[in-house]
């Protein structure tokens, strides 16, 4: 199924039932049924920012209207409650933990934090800089932010605290923790890759990329993680207590036509699913090295790219609205 909208896809991705959903910029969330789409105006100008909601229904989406919306479907139809709204603010990063049914959201300098069962938690926390994306740890416990210098680890549920930072000059765009909460990874505004081991905070400086990594998704319970930015999909192995230290990446699917611009996971499986600068997307068995040519066709960049946890499929959207769900042929 394939479909042009007309705006920017900010995201894709697929909910616990497997239903696919995209976000965009004209403010919309579209839901894909046996018919076609279902569309509900979530925000009242682009949505930056979307992840899946903890109860795994739907998704939450942040927009440049300073509001926070959890959208689902409800029936033949959708629903869109708004979580919170911070007058005057971007949303640019949201997170969700299935764990513990936090959600976390950055709005400029500070870092926001709501609990989906309960309507009357709320916290913030405040940096000295902007905040560029917040990742939740494997138990929904701890927050670690992106932010100028470094990331900071906060604890979600304890009010006042002075947060742990985890130091390295630049300005950091992404993080991710490992499945074991072992590793946290970052993603720097130059072409670089850093890390830190959480036993005892010791640097990993990952470089070598020729363009920025937008985009990381650990794969084969966490023994992989799977990057952007380069020609192929670059792979770091992170098994044992060092993780990728001392060790050389992978790379796979090289193509010196294209780079690498979206990588999506299956957390237990080692299927990787990757989107160009081209527009083209294609899947990888990482174990047999097969790979499918899933949308072959040359179009704008990749902006959104989600695979299903079994890896049987791809949805996939681009910078001028394209957007697609496509079965991986794996």
């Amino acid at each position: 199924m394939n479909a042009q909208f007309d705006a920017y896809v900010t995201a894709a991705l697929f909910d616990a039932k497997g239903i696919p959903m995209f976000a965009l910029g004209d403010g919309t969330v579209r839901l894909v049924t046996l018919e076609g789409f279902i569309t509900i105006q979530a925000h009242d100008g682009a949505v930056l920012s979307a992840c899946a909601h903890p109860s795994g229904q739907g998704m939450i989406t942040g927009g440049d209207d300073g509001k926070v919306v959890w959208t689902r479907a409800e029936g033949d139809e959708m629903a869109a409650t708004e979580i919170a709204k911070i007058k005057g603010r971007w949303i640019d990063a949201v997170a969700a933990s299935a764990e513990s049914g936090l959600i976390a959201f950055t709005a400029g300098r500070d870092l926001h934090v709501r609990d989906s069962k309960d309507a009357a938690f709320e916290r913030t926390f405040t940096h000295d800089k902007s905040v560029a994306d917040v990742a939740f740890d494997p138990k929904g416990r701890r927050l670690a932010a992106a932010t100028y210098g470094g990331a900071a680890l906060w604890y979600a549920r304890i009010e006042k605290q002075q947060p742990q930072m985890l130091k390295w000059a630049g300005s950091h765009q992404l993080v991710l923790w490992s499945p074991d909460g072992k590793f946290l990874m970052s993603s720097m505004q130059e072409n670089s890759l850093h890390g830190w081991r959480m036993s005892d905070s010791k640097d990993m400086r990952m470089g070598g990329y020729p363009a920025k990594v937008k985009s990381l998704a650990f794969l084969s319970g966490g023994l992989m993680l799977a990057t952007a930015g380069a020609n192929g999909a670059v792979i770091w192995p992170f098994q044992g207590a060092n993780g990728p230290m001392g060790k050389e990446a992978a790379e796979i699917a090289y193509d010196q036509d294209a780079m690498v611009v979206r990588v999506a996971a299956t957390p237990a499986g080692a299927v990787l699913a990757g989107g160009l600068d081209d527009g083209r997307v294609w899947a990888c068995e990482l174990k047999s090295g097969r790979r499918e040519m899933l949308k072959a066709e040359k179009g704008p960049p990749i902006s959104g790219l989600a695979i299903t946890p079994d890896g049987r499929s791809v949805a996939w959207g681009d910078e001028d609205g394209g957007a697609g769900v496509l079965p991986s042929g794996l």
